[in-house]
């Protein structure tokens, strides 16, 4: 099953749901995703179970480092699609509600941008303290409910469920179980920013702006705007502890006690 084209992304809408490597159009959430990837990696040793891996490359990035790596997801078209695109990545069909995996058997369990689409959150964190090792750990990413969905505590977003705020992070994680070890957020780095001042305050609407203003399908791209997204690196992104209020997307390392 071939990776989707840039003539398929209109069926993405720049939610940056199920987002893929290759997609000029796509190329701004792909790296907003990948940075947090990359910044976690280092935690990514022995056996890891990706629990919602979507397109995969997330676990095909883990492959490189992690010496067994499970990637989960609910979707069969996603499930196929990474079993014949990944080297490394075992892969199969699973509801995250149930881990199909054996207690304290995991070294680390990965959730990127997955955790604000599910029902009971509390649920799935326990199936994660569950499957780890003592000592293992959960690292996840999130949307930062602050700057996501600002004015409401219901998402925007309809593929979302509940979001979460730094603050309620912590407290959940903490509730399950776990030893929070890390919490940073995501932000714009200068050269983000600099796209930011470019167009008017933000590149995150600038691009919305063409998405939403067109009908699926017809969105035209300015030429300008789709070369300086399709330009953004991993690289742009900076995850750290500062402003974490303000940040973008949550970034958390948990430990199993």
């Amino acid at each position: 099953m071939p990776a989707r084209t840039a003539g398929q992304a209109q069926y993405l809408h720049l939610t940056g749901e199920r987002t893929v490597p290759g997609v000029p159009e796509e190329n701004y959430w792909f790296r907003r995703h990948e940075a947090a990837y990359l910044a976690l990696l280092p935690y990514c040793d022995g056996t890891v179970l990706e629990a919602g891996c979507g397109e995969g490359y997330g676990a095909g990035l883990i492959a490189s480092r992690a010496e067994r790596v499970l990637a989960l997801d609910y979707d069969q078209h996603t499930v196929a699609h990474v079993s014949v695109r990944y080297d490394g990545v075992r892969v199969a069909r699973a509801n995250l509600a149930f881990l199909p995996v054996a207690s304290s058997t995991v070294d680390v369990v990965a959730n990127f941008q997955v955790i604000e689409h599910l029902w009971d959150q509390a649920g799935f964190l326990a199936e994660c303290h569950r499957v780890l090792r003592p000592g293992g750990r959960l690292l996840v990413t999130t949307p930062n409910r602050l700057t996501f969905t600002p004015d409401s505590d219901t998402p925007l977003n309809p593929f979302h469920t509940r979001e979460l705020a730094p603050s309620e992070m912590d407290e959940l994680l903490r509730e399950a179980g776990f030893e929070v070890e890390r919490l940073d957020g995501l932000r714009h780095g200068d050269g983000v920013r600099a796209l930011d001042e470019r167009y008017g305050g933000s590149i995150i609407d600038a691009q919305l702006d063409v998405v939403m203003g067109s009908l699926p399908g017809q969105a035209k791209w300015p030429a300008p705007l789709l070369a300086d997204v399709a330009a953004i690196r991993a690289e742009d992104f900076t995850v750290d502890a500062e402003e974490l209020d303000a940040s973008l997307d949550l970034v958390a390392v948990a430990v199993r006690p």
